[in-house]
């Protein structure tokens, strides 16, 4: 009799015990939603998302819907969201930055790179705690289809080991697109920069804009993708360059930049280049026949070699 009154309560107990444990998940997590556990997403009761797509462990979809791993944060997009053009990434990062910025590039269907932006601190980014930050990604495509945001830790030390990045998936929206060109340098077709001023056009998808030569010259301080990059193709300019302001007047273009397009830049050669990219994207339109370039308005004293 005593050991049957013993196993009956330790039954007991072990029922209690699952009722307790079934109690605390169901009222301490949303009753609809999706969580990670032991590296499986499991679904809780009855979600009106599909499964997430990202890595559970290494990313999880948090209950408020924002996307994190142990270094990022990204709060949107969410996963599978529907993204068109232009759209504005924000997020949080913590030891992913350097200069207060580190690169997003926007996969198609195929895994082909089709933009690229930087994400910008929007604090001290001289810290390892989380660091909120903010991009705008504009890009091009001529039919919906999902696509992936890569996001990567700026590595400035280029070490395999420094690395890191986390991808989201997204759906792509199509909208009205225009064709414009941009101009690089071209170590292949100009082998050892025999003429500095000698750049070459690459034809880009931009959306379709009343500011169409802006476009272009935003598409240009993107910097050639990796595959024109394997084509020998490479920019003189500076990355993250701004354009301050642009305006066309009776055939002539001024177009003021941040200080950032002449930081550390020297040599002829290099300023020669820098000039010639700039002065072709804009020259590729009827209406621009000439080009100023300035700096913080100042024309004087710019890009000196």
């Amino acid at each position: 009799m005593k050991t049957q009154k013993v196993i009956l309560i330790i039954a007991l107990a072990i029922i209690l015990t699952a009722g307790v444990t079934i109690a605390v998940l169901r009222f301490s997590t949303p009753e609809d939603t999706w969580l990670c556990q032991n590296g499986q997403w499991i679904k809780h009761g009855n979600p009106d998302q599909p499964q997430p797509t990202t890595a559970c462990g290494n990313g999880q979809t948090n209950t408020n819907g924002t996307v994190q791993t142990q270094k990022i944060i990204v709060s949107k997009p969410q996963a599978n969201e529907e993204i068109s053009n232009p759209y504005a990434i924000e997020g949080q990062a913590a030891g992913w930055y350097f200069e207060a910025v580190f690169p997003i590039k926007l996969l198609d269907a195929s895994g082909k790179e089709i933009a690229t932006a930087q994400a910008q601190a929007q604090g001290d980014w001289m810290t390892s705690s989380f660091v909120p930050f903010k991009a705008t990604l504009n890009f091009s495509i001529d039919q919906d289809q999902a696509g992936t945001l890569v996001f990567m830790k700026d590595n400035p030390s280029g070490l395999p080991q420094n690395d890191e990045k986390f991808e989201l998936p997204v759906k792509l929206k199509a909208g009205p697109t225009l064709g414009v060109n941009v101009y690089w340098g071209n170590t292949n077709k100009n082998p050892n920069a025999e003429d500095c001023r000698l750049v070459y056009p690459i034809n880009r998808n931009v959306a379709k804009t009343k500011e169409v030569a802006r476009a272009a010259l935003e598409e240009l301080l993107q910097g050639p993708t990796d595959a024109e990059k394997s084509q020998g193709y490479y920019t003189s300019i500076n990355s993250n360059v701004k354009i301050q302001k642009l305006i066309i007047v009776n055939g002539t273009a001024s177009v003021d930049f941040d200080e950032q397009l002449e930081a550390a830049v020297g040599g002829s050669c290099r300023v020669a280049a820098i000039r010639a990219q700039i002065t072709q994207t804009l020259k590729q339109f009827s209406t621009v026949k000439n080009v100023i370039i300035s700096i913080n308005g100042r024309t004087e004293d710019i890009l000196q070699p």
